[in-house]
């Protein structure tokens, strides 16, 4: 099949890409910059947010996977609403005839945050155009570059002691990203919204108390239940590398439970996902590796 990936140089796609390959797909790696894409897959000049680009550059696709987001901007539930309307609406122009999404777990039942609301909102209307439209829901993805997993890894090693506010008592289902590139490539040709996770539960605390035993560190977690989701936003932003406005909107999020519900995912695509422990190895062992390190 001729595949379409919008997000191909981004922490999922940039590792999606070769493992469609590998499965005798031929690629075309939608970006902005394709002089500057080194990546697997054929570069195709392309923008989400301008619809006569995406047209052309979907032509002839069978089908296309949407990983695109807007963290980093403000006004980003305007902005991905936009972006995946029009994407929908020229995949189904170009004859696409399914696109793969992946969004975030959360329950409809819950009070989301604007954030795992503008996810749901952008199912819907990537499906607008006509097009089927394939869903994976997942939570925190494990793996060297991953926002999240750059979070959680930069607060045990910058901090000796943390004071955290009470979304550390929150309980998510975190999921390495091979695990996720493994579901992506798997449900190809098949319909449904799917929740996918690892096999542990934990809390954000637990999470953080796993990473620091690996590296063998000590972090005392003094929980500050008063501690603002603002004040929580800055504080993240003080001691990683992540922006502020990225850091607010996770934050945000950080309240409600993201954990699988449906698990009927591992019937689909059977296969034993990676522990957390071993999906924080790995992503260790990747950054000793792009750092020049060895471990």
């Amino acid at each position: 099949m001729r595949i379409a990936v919008a997000g191909a140089s981004g922490f999922v796609g940039s590792r999606l890409c070769p493992a469609l390959e590998d499965e005798g797909h031929e690629v075309v790696a939608l970006t902005r910059h394709p002089d500057d894409y080194y990546g697997a897959g054929t570069p195709v000049a392309a923008d989400v947010h301008d619809d006569a680009s995406l047209e052309a550059a979907l032509k002839g696709c069978d089908a296309a996977y949407y990983l695109v987001h807007s963290l980093d901007d403000t006004d980003f539930e305007d902005q991905d609403a936009k972006a995946a309307r029009g994407f929908g609406t020229a995949a189904a122009h170009a004859g696409v005839s399914r696109i793969v999404y992946l969004g975030g777990l959360g329950s409809d039942r819950d009070d989301l945050s604007a954030h795992l609301r503008s996810r749901r909102e952008v199912e819907t209307l990537l499906g607008e155009g006509g097009v089927a439209v394939t869903v994976l829901r997942a939570g925190i993805i494990v793996g060297h570059g991953g926002i999240s997993w750059e979070l959680t890894r930069q607060l045990v090693e910058h901090l000796p002691a943390m004071i955290t506010p009470s979304w550390v008592q929150t309980r998510c289902q975190p999921i390495a990203v091979d695990d996720v590139v493994r579901y992506l490539v798997g449900v190809l040709e098949v319909d449904g919204v799917f929740d996918i996770g690892g096999p542990d539960v934990l809390t954000y605390r637990e999470m953080l108390q796993h990473v620091a035993a690996i590296e063998k560190r000590r972090l005392p977690i003094v929980p500050v239940p008063l501690l603002t989701p603002g004040l929580s936003s800055r504080w993240l932003s003080l001691v990683t590398d992540v922006d502020g406005t990225t850091a607010r909107n996770l934050v945000d999020s950080m309240s409600n439970e993201v954990v699988v519900r449906d698990p009927s995912i591992r019937d689909v695509v059977p296969f034993e996902p990676m522990s957390y422990d071993d999906a924080v190895r790995v992503a260790l062992r990747e950054r000793a590796v792009s750092k020049g390190r060895t471990t």
